[in-house]
């Protein structure tokens, strides 16, 4: 079992331009929307987000990794993980036993278990596999962005994500969160991201912020 409790804070190493600035109304670069994707996000319009109340739709499961932020994991008990983000002041729990949640809510239903070794993709960048991953698949969210600019999943979309550590030759340990989304509805292939975090001593910069649809 690895230890991926404390403080993480975001490594920006892909998809800068559509990470740290939200894209342009319709710009799809490298998410492989269907017809039914595209007319979706080509109706994104953020005031009407911040009207309903939804201006957490890019903070929901599929989405809230991939915003620059921190994250704060903590034991909950034996069988539940809690991972918060500063960002958004969102909250995702994971289960290795039977779920407190019926879902529906932004971060749905999170069932964990652990897996395979660590990513081959982590040991080829110099760093060393601490054990077994986490894999988590997460399925019953409410529909949200994959992006900030509208690009949408639907809440029969199913999340599959192994986290890895792994502890490099400079004494940091990052964390490596691979991901996979299936959503037919929006997708026309599954969406492939990977997201690196580095371990922080303490909560410094720890910044709960509000969700913003801009």
């Amino acid at each position: 079992m690895i230890d991926l409790t404390g403080y993480w804070v975001s490594l920006i190493t892909e998809d800068w331009r559509f990470r740290m600035f939200t894209p342009t109304k319709g710009d799809y670069t490298a998410v492989p929307v269907n017809p039914a994707g595209r007319k979706m996000g080509d109706a994104w319009d953020p005031a009407k987000d911040e009207a309903s109340g939804d201006q957490c739709k890019a903070y929901g499961a599929a989405g809230i990794m991939r915003i620059p932020g921190r994250l704060h994991i903590a034991w909950v008990d034996d069988n539940t993980l809690k991972v918060e983000t500063d960002a958004g002041t969102q909250t995702r729990i994971f289960n290795f036993g039977q779920p407190q949640s019926q879902g529906g809510d932004w971060q749905g239903v999170s069932m964990a278990s652990w897996d395979r070794p660590s990513s081959a993709m982590g040991l080829a960048a110099g760093g060393v596999g601490t054990g077994e991953s986490l894999k988590v698949v997460t399925t019953k969210m409410k529909a949200g962005y994959l992006r900030k600019n509208g690009v949408p999943y639907s809440a029969n979309a199913v999340i599959t994500e192994y986290w890895d550590r792994l502890d490099v030759p400079n004494g940091d340990s990052l964390l490596v969160v691979s991901t996979e989304i299936v959503d037919p509805t929006y997708l026309a292939t599954p969406f492939w991201t990977s997201t690196h975090f580095k371990k922080q001593s303490d909560a410094t910069g720890w910044n709960p912020t509000p969700c913003s649809a801009r």
